[in-house]
């Protein structure tokens, strides 16, 4: 079941013991049985750039999970919406048909994620696990919902409340590690019913320090329906970027459902981002650039819908 490479040379980084469990129930154990000297692992990009900076330790044993999805398609269309295993490639999840058909603004995010290269070896659910990963707001924006095994078995879980849960816990309070098995997005009942004088939009946004492979500053994602008088029917927000946890602006969603979409609308927007969104600041970035950002990003993408929708796209 397990299988150890040779330790590298004196100074190098030692290899760890490595498992291969063929099931959920057995990574869980596994992970039971030796704790925080275990690490789940599938494409590894991240863990190995943590290692080599300093900022993880290398565990004494990793825990394969690329091999216990059990289905022949890893992204599969069902009657309640797409599923995709966490196993699944970025590269792969960048060039499906079926999300580029019904989760635009997931493609977009996969495209921003990293190089090509780590692309063809990070997964999905190693991008979710990050927990700052930048697919987590185009997912929030999509409702997605996390299958998770843990030692009552499986369950699905909100991805907002996950994140929400594990941003609240506390050394006092963890958050038991459980292991991720796949995502699920719902069909978008309520943006496929329109009339039509009802125009649907939606955007995602990474701004990095540089133009592509960088780390993110701000990662924004917008979504919703406006229609011809220029009134939000409903919108959807969500935000992260650097060390952030990214989160669904809930309260300025419900603030501004069916508002008329004007000047003095997109302030009180734009002052609203700067009061409810609290990203983490760095030395490339500050928290106060992050959330300006963040709000200039929002508040265009809005401004260009209500125009198209107004003015049929002049």
């Amino acid at each position: 079941m397990g299988t150890n490479a040779n330790a590298r040379a004196q100074g190098t980084i030692k290899s760890p013991l490595v498992w291969h469990p063929q099931s959920a129930a057995d990574a869980w154990q596994l992970k039971q049985n030796y704790g925080a000297d275990a690490v789940y692992t599938a494409g590894g990009t991240l863990l190995r750039t943590q290692w080599e900076s300093g900022l993880a330790k290398v565990p004494a044993h990793l825990i394969d999970v690329s091999g216990i999805s059990g289905e022949e398609e890893s992204i599969r269309g069902h009657a309640a919406g797409i599923a995709i295993d966490a196993s699944t490639l970025l590269a792969v999840c960048r060039n499906h048909e079926l999300i580029a058909q019904k989760l635009p603004l997931l493609t977009e995010a996969t495209k921003q994620i990293a190089a090509p290269s780590v692309r063809q070896l990070a997964t999905i659910g190693g991008n979710i696990s990050s927990l700052v990963g930048d697919s987590l707001p185009a997912l929030l924006i999509y409702d997605a919902q996390l299958h998770l095994y843990g030692g009552a078995g499986e369950h699905w879980e909100e991805l907002s409340d996950w994140l929400a849960a594990i941003e609240q816990s506390t050394p006092s309070t963890p958050i038991s590690g459980r292991l991720l098995i796949g995502i699920s997005v719902p069909q978008p009942d309520a943006m496929e019913v329109m009339d039509s004088n009802t125009k649907r939009f939606g955007a995602y946004y990474k701004v990095g320090r540089r133009e592509a492979f960088t780390p993110s500053v701000v990662t924004a994602a917008v979504s919703g329906t406006i229609n011809a008088d220029g009134v939000l029917e409903y919108l959807k927000l969500a935000v992260g970027g650097g060390q952030t946890i990214p989160r669904r602006l809930k309260e300025l969603e419900a603030a501004f459902a069916d508002t008329e979409l004007n000047s003095a609308t997109l302030k009180r927007i734009y002052d609203g981002v700067l009061d409810v969104f609290e990203p983490k600041g760095d030395l490339f970035a500050s928290a106060e650039y992050r959330k300006s950002t963040a709000a200039n990003l929002i508040v265009t993408e809005l401004w260009k819908s209500a125009a198209e929708a107004v003015n049929g796209g002049r």
